[in-house]
Parts: C-alpha cells; sequence; structure tokens
C-alpha cells in the first residue's frame, strides 16, 4: 500500500512540475486589441521576442517606436521667425506682395495709383549698383536686419556679378535700372532702342544672379515717357518713382545725406526712400540713417513681386553674345599685376 501511495504522490509532484514548466514556457496571450489598449491608455505586452531580447536592442527598438519630433520652422530671409542678433533692431514691419499686371506705379512724386503705406511706413530703394560701395550698404542692412529694393544697371552687374549675388542671397528685392543707365526720354534714342535698354538690364541682372529679376524698374533719372511707360505695362512690370528723393549724388557728405532725408520723410510722415548705393557718401551714413528711422518711430516695408519676370530670349542671346570676355578673372590679379614700387 505505501509502495502504491508513493507511486502516486510521485505522479502528483510530476503533473505539477510539468504544468509549471508549462506555464514558464508557453507564448504569451494574445495582445490586447486596439479599442481595449485605447481604452485603458495601456499599451499592449511586448512580444517574447523583445521581452527577452538584450537591453541594447530594447533600447533600439525603445527609440524607433517614439514619435517623430516635429520638424523645425523654416527660416526665409523675411520668414516669420526672426535671426536677427540685433534686440533693438530696425527690422522688417511688414512684407506686401505685388501684383504687377498691367505695370502698376508707386512713388508719388511721378506715381499716385496706389497710397498702400501707412504712417510712419518707408521703402528702402537703391539705384546704380552693383559697386564696390555696395558691400558697405549691404552690411548696414544686415545689422538693422532690415530689406530694401535694388535697382542695378545692367552694365554694372557684368562689371560686379559677386556683389549682386550677395544682393540677391540676402533676401533684398532686385530689380533693375535699364543696360546702360541711358535717359529714356531722350529723342535720340529710338522705341527698339528704349526696348534694348530696359530688356537688356532685366536679362544682364539675370545672368548675374543665376535666377528671374523681380519685375521692378525704374526709370534713370526718373526721366519716363508714355511710350516706355505703356511697354512696361505690356511687359506687366511694376514702375517705381519715389517720395523722398536723398539727393545723394549731390551731397557733400554722410550728414548731409541723413539730413536730406530725414527732414523731407519728417515733413510727408511716409514714403518710398530713394538713395544710391553707388554713392560713398550713401554707404556712409546708411548706419546712422537706420539708427535714426528706428528713433523716429518709422518702418521698413519689403516689397516683393507675385510672380519673377520671365525675361525675353532675345535680349538674353543678344547679352550673352556681347559679353565677349568673361565677366570674372579666371586668374588671381597678383598673378597677373605686381606692385614693384609705391
Amino acid at each position: 500500500m505505501r509502495s502504491a501511495l508513493g507511486l502516486m504522490l510521485a505522479s502528483v509532484v510530476s503533473s505539477v512540475a510539468i504544468a509549471g514548466f508549462w506555464f514558464w514556457t508557453s507564448p504569451p496571450r494574445a495582445a490586447a486589441k486596439p479599442s481595449q489598449t485605447i481604452a485603458t491608455g495601456k499599451a499592449a505586452p511586448a512580444p517574447a521576442a523583445a521581452r527577452t531580447a538584450p537591453r541594447d536592442d530594447l533600447e533600439v527598438t525603445a527609440s524607433l517606436l517614439k514619435p517623430a519630433p516635429a520638424p523645425a520652422p523654416a527660416i526665409s530671409p523675411q520668414g516669420a521667425k526672426s535671426t536677427c542678433a540685433n534686440p533693438d533692431a530696425l527690422g522688417v514691419s511688414r512684407t506686401v506682395v505685388i501684383n504687377t499686371t498691367g505695370g502698376p506705379g508707386f512713388g508719388f512724386l511721378q506715381y499716385k495709383q496706389f497710397d498702400f503705406l501707412t504712417d510712419k511706413e518707408v521703402v528702402l530703394t537703391f539705384d546704380d549698383g552693383p559697386w564696390p560701395t555696395t558691400p558697405a550698404v549691404l552690411k548696414a542692412l544686415a545689422d538693422e536686419c532690415t530689406k530694401a529694393i535694388f535697382f542695378p544697371v545692367g552694365k554694372h552687374t557684368t562689371y560686379h556679378p559677386e556683389i549682386l549675388r550677395q544682393v540677391a542671397a540676402a533676401g533684398h528685392t532686385v530689380g533693375s535700372h535699364t543696360w546702360s543707365h541711358a535717359h529714356l526720354d531722350s529723342k535720340k534714342l529710338t522705341e527698339p532702342q528704349v526696348r534694348e535698354e530696359i530688356e537688356k538690364g532685366f536679362s544682364a541682372v539675370k545672368m548675374a544672379i543665376g535666377s528671374a529679376p523681380a519685375p521692378f524698374f525704374r526709370f534713370p533719372a526718373l526721366a519716363h515717357t508714355q511710350a516706355a511707360m505703356g511697354y512696361l505695362g505690356t511687359r506687366n512690370i511694376a514702375m517705381f518713382s519715389c517720395d523722398v528723393d536723398s539727393n545723394d549724388f549731390k551731397s557733400s557728405g554722410p550728414d548731409q545725406v541723413i539730413q536730406t532725408v530725414m527732414t523731407k520723410l519728417d515733413r510727408q510722415g511716409k514714403g518710398v526712400i530713394l538713395m544710391h548705393d553707388l554713392q560713398k557718401n550713401t554707404a556712409l551714413a546708411l548706419p546712422a540713417l537706420l539708427r535714426r528711422l528706428k528713433a523716429g518711430g518709422y518702418k521698413v516695408v519689403q516689397m516683393k513681386a507675385k510672380e519673377p519676370l520671365e525675361t525675353l530670349p532675345e535680349y538674353d542671346a543678344m547679352l550673352a553674345k556681347d559679353q565677349k570676355t568673361p565677366a570674372v578673372a579666371s586668374r588671381p590679379i597678383s598673378s597677373v599685376v605686381q606692385t614693384v614700387s609705391q
């Protein structure tokens, strides 16, 4: 009997052992249904392979399952997120986009159709570049984190294409100021020559910066004609005059540039300011002038075009043919020109 009892006990122990072994080695139950996970807020049990994986693998798996961080907002030269290092900068108060269809005009000295500036708002504009003085103008604008419109002369862009590229890279708007700074009201110019002055100027800008310019144009000496204005209208190119002329080309020094601009601006209260980045006195005056604008409560508006200008292929080809010599030297200056006495 003892022997029979012993056999029975051994059988029970063996069954328990087998059951225990099955319990510890059997696969886990099926994971909770998605609806259950959402309702409880608890994650479903990890699969057996994951539970027995080494710690490094667990960390890698966990990192892969984490939601991707939201992408950082893009920063553009005129974007909402500023990268300006100057907390007291003049900056840009707002940016406006211009639909240039039909050739609208801006600047009340000549064109009085669109009075879009509010009190104490100004638009900074510079003519006649690019020139060796232009980088100083760009630095003054960058220090105040503000933007302007540049109206370069086509020939000058072939002399200093790298400078105009700096203008475009800094986020300023780039239009045109004719090919050779010819006064388009001259009776010596035929209509085809007027068109060539306009179109070659834009083609030169495109060649220099490698992209289409803005359809923004300013007549040299503000000398417009009805015929030229009509042509610009057919090309959907906006025309710019001014409200405040700095007269910097005949100023005796930087102080006079500042005085002229601020006197006229304080009288008018707002407007498009005409300056020349080719003028040394303007480059010297600009840092102080921008601070005066800030102190006077003025705000800068940047103007951009809704669509870039599509230059005409025949004038692009004409310009390329005219450039018989490269605009940029292939050899360093020191290998060509050496000072032997000074």
